[in-house]
């Protein structure tokens, strides 16, 4: 169990570097945009991220 919750730790770590490596200056721009955002629609990204994360891993497992 430690193991696989690391390996998806190293995991999500890879996938959030790739968009600042690639395109650095796209990502700025996109992380000053989500910035201005209302608290409103930044939970609502996140509960839907959560909510697809937990139906991927029920599909998987």
């Amino acid at each position: 169990m430690g193991q696989s919750l690391l390996m998806a730790f190293a995991l999500m770590l890879v996938l959030e570097g790739l968009l600042p490596f690639v395109a650095p200056a796209r990502w700025r721009d996109t992380f000053l945009l989500l910035a201005r955002l209302a608290d409103g629609p930044i939970r609502v990204s996140g509960l839907a991220s959560m909510l697809a994360g937990v139906l991927l891993l029920y599909r998987v497992f």
